[in-house]
Order: structure tokens, then sequence, then C-alpha cells
């Protein structure tokens, strides 16, 4: 383990609050933050864009220029796509739906792979998605696998939503979210499951401070440990 550079990976269903939770987490190590669902969300502004649509029977062979030209920067909390500012575009619910769906496809994964661990190789980095500790980085250091009841989950994603001024009932939310959790979970490709080696962590009735705070004790704990080993 390297004690002050290590990758952090963080899993889980959408509504968990990866997000918030991995921001909040790097900021207090020190480290960076990379958001992977969002790069998937960028692949589908990108895609829309180009007029491409995931079940078009020709679609990777239509995606393969688009993925090949595609530049993802994180510039604090906004989310450059191509050169363009796609912060706000990201969280729309088409644009979460269009990504769940463009992610089952092999090209679209393979290329993010390739985007995600380049941005973690030098680790010091708290990295949030889906397959993190599964298939992108399947030796990080330190894994976690967020989770939550789906009404609470739909909840807070409905909230978020409103929050926005996005046109959309709670219930519609919950039944997006429900399906998502299907073809996240089901899908042949990097499904989303937790790693053997994670510490599960369910947020249902847990606050943001005291999901850093659980996180941040384990990650102590063994860069203690592991300092202890190399003095002994």
């Amino acid at each position: 383990m390297n004690p002050k550079r290590p990758i952090v990976a963080i899993d889980g269903p959408v509504g968990a609050g990866k997000s918030v939770v991995a921001r909040r987490l790097a900021r207090e190590l020190g480290f960076s933050y990379l958001n992977t669902g969002a790069m998937y969300r960028a692949v589908a502004i990108a895609a829309r864009a180009a007029g491409v649509a995931p079940d078009d029977p020709n679609v990777e062979a239509r995606l393969a220029p688009v993925l090949a030209a595609i530049k993802i920067k994180f510039d604090g909390e906004k989310i450059m796509l191509n050169g363009s500012d796609v912060s706000a575009s990201v969280g729309e619910p088409e644009i979460g739906d269009l990504a769940s769906r463009f992610s089952a496809l092999g090209a679209v994964r393979a290329r993010m792979r390739e985007l995600q661990r380049a941005a973690g190789a030098d680790g010091a980095v708290v990295m949030e998605g889906r397959d993190i500790g599964t298939a992108i980085f399947p030796d990080a250091e330190f894994k976690f696998f967020l989770d939550a009841d789906v009404k609470t989950r739909a909840r807070r994603r409905f909230e978020e939503l409103k929050h926005k001024g996005a046109p959309i009932a709670e219930h519609q939310v919950f039944e997006q979210l429900v399906e998502r959790d299907r073809r996240d979970r089901g899908r042949e490709l990097a499904p989303l499951r937790r790693a053997d080696d994670a510490m599960e962590i369910d947020s249902t009735n847990l606050s943001i401070d005291a999901v850093v705070a659980a996180m941040k004790a384990q990650i102590n704990a063994r860069i203690n440990a592991a300092k202890g080993l190399k003095r002994a």
C-alpha cells in the first residue's frame, strides 16, 4: 500500500450519495476527485449531439469517431466536454437514462476504462461510479460500496432534480431509478455489484458527515496499520 497516494474507490447505485460523499472525502484527504458517472453522461451528451441513439443498429460504428475524439476534463465543479462546460446538462434525467444505456456497450466501457485508469494512475484520488472497485481499479487500496433503500434514493434524487428546476414527478423518478437499477445490475459488461473486499455502507439513515467519517476511519486505520508494519 502507498499510504500517501492510494486510490479510493466508491461504488453504488443512483441516489446513494456517492458524489457528495466522494467530493467531501477527497477534499478532507487532500486528494483529487473523479466522477466516472459524469464521464458516461458526457458520452451521452456527445452521442446525442452527433445524432447517435443507443438503439441504433450500427451504434458502435457510429460512436467510434465520437469516442476517439472525446476529451473529458474536471475543472473544479465544472465538467468540460471537448472544451465546453456541460455541468448543467449532465444532471438532466434524459442524459442519465442515455448514459445508462450507452454504458452497456463494450466500445463505450473500453474507452471510459482507458480514460479513467489514466486519470487515476498517479493515485491520491477518490473515484466514484458503478464499477471502480470491480473493473477499473480492482486493486484499489480502499473500496467502499455505498447503498441505501430504493425509496430513500428516489426521494434524494427527486429533491436534487427539483432543486435544479427539472419538471418531473417523484413517482417518475422512482420508476426511472428502479429501471436504472435493473439495467445497471443486470448488464453483461461490468455490472453494478459490491467488490468482495469492499466495505459496504448503508446510507439510508446516515448523514453525509457520518458516511465520510466512517470511510475516513477505515482509511486511517489501515494506513496506520501499514505504517506500523513497516516500522516493525
